[in-house]
């Protein structure tokens, strides 16, 4: 994987990105060039029209990103990336329109628009039978050699077979810390020099994954594969670095301490944050007024009731504040007065509130709360008072995730799926630890894309 802005980007990924945003440009320029030639007249040079160009491009690899074009599952099957492609395009629509809207001098026509988009299927569905043997192959694999043979070891392993890993497990090396649980792994005492057996290999990265670290820190042989050029790292950043979560079985006080991120230089980025989240708000706002009337009036029909519904949720550095969403259960469905979790398939759930669940409309109204800055857009999601007590004492650095403004949606929402209980929290905060250890812009726009395909396949409302 290679590291953008703070978060790790699969190198299969990148080139696939990469590949897709220079045929993009080709397709809008096909597609100019050929309108131009139908109404007879002289192709203009492609310096021209740069802007265009670009801005199509710009738009489409943000609605493959949104629908999820470059996950694991759209680089295994062929049939799965046909139908994200079809969604992107069809999405890149309604992109193209609003950046038509917004800036008609800089987009195509809407008759150069057509064929592009046409021959820009045709390409990317090209590209993806092309190197669909080369994607999910070695060739784009890290080669890793693991220095453990137990239980963190064999962690490694069931990662690397998971589809889409991207990495390759050369060898195991049991370093004499505990029960081997890996049957082909190599006792250090067997191998003369680690350092030359690592280059031998052709290993790009070695991993320490003992069981047992007191006293069975290799640091003589770390210290001389280091010097060959070779990576090293402890199993917790791996873990991170391939999972996009921060590993609580893992990690302990001193990594999140000394590890790399919660950078203090954020100034420049939360006011930029902040400045998108006013401009945004605002804007959403005025467009969902309509929406969220109309629910009202549906809430209020269906049965008696408010209909607003008003929680208390903890907030940045443990405050607590109050959110507002369009009620979504019955009345009385904490009548005998305890917080309950929400389930799958919840009897409390009304009518109305089973759709605007799935559709997430029911939290437009905390809008209102972005705007009064208790909340950003995006940020871990925030959680009642009553649970917060109980999973401060149960899970680990729980707390810490107050640390950064709580958001409408965020990096656990569009990575796992609602959860309702304690071993759901605890996943949940292992993405929110991350989000908050990994924060940038970047970060940000990733996931505000990525819950466009959240909003397009809502399997995880409840």
């Amino acid at each position: 994987m290679i590291r953008l802005f703070k978060h790790y980007v699969p190198y299969a990924v990148l080139f696939l990105g990469c590949v897709d945003f220079a045929l993009l440009l080709a397709a809008a320029e096909a597609g100019w060039t050929l309108r131009i030639w139908q109404l007879g007249s002289r192709v203009a040079p492609v310096t021209t029209r740069l802007p265009q160009l670009v801005s199509f491009a710009v738009a489409l690899e943000c609605a493959l990103v949104a629908v999820g074009a470059y996950r694991g599952e759209a680089l295994q099957s062929l049939r799965f990336a046909a139908a994200r492609l079809l969604v992107a395009i069809s999405l890149g629509v309604i992109f193209i329109s609003l950046m038509f809207f917004l800036f008609p001098e800089l987009t195509l026509w809407r008759s150069n628009s057509a064929y592009a988009m046409a021959l820009a299927f045709v390409l990317l569905m090209g590209v993806r039978v092309l190197f669909a043997g080369v994607l999910g192959s070695q060739a784009f694999k890290r080669r890793v050699l693991v220095l453990g043979a137990g239980a963190r070891a064999e962690r490694i392993r069931v990662l690397s077979r998971a589809p889409g890993a991207s990495f390759l497990i050369v060898g195991y090396i049991a370093m004499n810390e505990g029960r081997k649980r890996i049957s082909g792994a190599i006792d250090r005492d067997a191998i003369e020099s680690l350092a030359d057996h690592v280059v031998n290999l052709n290993a790009g990265e070695v991993v320490l994954a003992l069981d047992e670290r007191r006293n069975a820190l290799p640091l003589a042989d770390l210290l001389r594969i280091r010097t060959t050029g070779v990576h090293v790292n402890e199993l917790s950043t791996f873990l991170e670095r391939e999972t996009g979560r921060v590993d609580l079985d893992s990690v302990n006080p001193s990594w999140l301490i000394f590890s790399d991120g919660f950078s203090a230089g954020r100034r420049l980025s939360s006011i930029a944050k902040r400045l998108f989240d006013l401009t945004a708000g605002l804007l959403l706002s005025i467009l969902a007024l309509p929406v969220v009337a109309l629910v009202a009036i549906a809430v209020k029909l269906e049965g008696p009731g408010p209909i607003f519904f008003r929680q208390e949720r903890v907030g940045l550095y443990g405050q607590n504040f109050r959110i507002v969403k369009l009620r979504s259960m019955r009345a009385d469905a904490e009548a005998a007065g305890q917080a309950v979790w929400a389930e799958k398939d919840d009897p409390r759930v009304t009518r109305v509130g089973r759709v605007i669940r799935k559709l997430r409309i029911d939290e437009l109204p905390q809008l209102w709360t972005v705007l009064k800055g208790q909340m950003s857009f995006v940020g871990p999601r925030p959680e009642r008072p009553e649970f917060v007590s109980g999973l401060e004492r149960d899970l680990p650095y729980y707390a810490e995730r107050h640390m950064v403004k709580p958001g409408i949606t965020g990096w656990a929402q569009v990575n796992y799926p609602y959860g309702a209980s304690i071993q759901d929290a605890r996943h949940k905060l292992e993405y929110d630890l991350y989000y908050a250890k990994n924060y940038t812009p970047f970060l940000d726009l990733l996931i505000l894309l990525q819950t466009v395909r959240v909003l397009l396949w809502p399997e995880g409302a409840r």
